[in-house]
């Protein structure tokens, strides 16, 4: 008796454990819909074996280049008579890549994986402190090519880690997140090439 009763203890918290896995997976969002917060809010019940190594690694090195980003075009917000199309580039680039750190250190955090990466891993296109140094000092049309030619770059680091988690990632929500990066940022690289030779 004591072993039946080991054994139906075992399967019922067997049973249990799978239940507990399966909640929250299906969050009922569209793949690549993230301007809500619905995606955001259910991925921390998801079991922490819904993502896999890539996923991990998407996000720990997405995130500070989206903060870099995000640095870059407050750099150019915060100058002075500045083209209205730069402005709104800016505007939108913030705009975009404010909720998606919210959105990856939550999944991060839901995963019981640490929000920064050990090591001094980097992603393609990120830009040096002097970089940065040299935004800052440069002003008018000057300031406005180098944000251009130092974003398109950015821009295309980021496509393409984006494009190794959409082969490689596991997370539903992740690898809809990296194809929304790629088909938006591609984009942005065109416009931006487009508007850097009319200056």
């Amino acid at each position: 008796m004591k072993k039946l009763l080991i054994v139906s203890t075992s399967v019922v918290a067997g049973m249990i454990a799978l239940a507990g896995c399966s909640t929250g997976t299906d969050n009922g969002s569209m793949p690549g819909m993230d301007h809500g917060t619905s995606a955001t809010s259910a991925q921390p019940s998801a079991s922490s074996k819904d993502n896999n190594a890539a996923d991990t690694m998407f996000a720990q090195m997405m995130i500070p280049h989206h903060v870099q980003a995000v640095e870059m075009s407050d750099i150019m917000l915060a100058k002075k008579d500045l083209d209205a199309k730069i402005t709104a580039l800016a505007e939108d680039i913030k705009t975009a890549q404010d909720p998606e750190i919210t959105k990856m250190t939550t999944w991060l955090t839901g995963w019981s994986e640490p929000t920064t990466m050990a090591g001094s891993h980097s992603m393609n296109g990120m830009m040096t402190s002097a970089d940065l140094d040299k935004l800052k000092a440069a002003e008018g049309t000057e300031a406005s090519k180098l944000f251009l030619i130092q974003m398109i770059a950015h821009h295309e680091g980021a496509v393409e880690t984006a494009q190794t988690e959409a082969t490689d990632g596991q997370n539903a929500n992740a690898v809809a997140l990296a194809k929304t990066i790629v088909s938006s940022q591609e984009t942005e690289i065109k416009a931006m090439k487009d508007l850097l030779a009319t200056l």
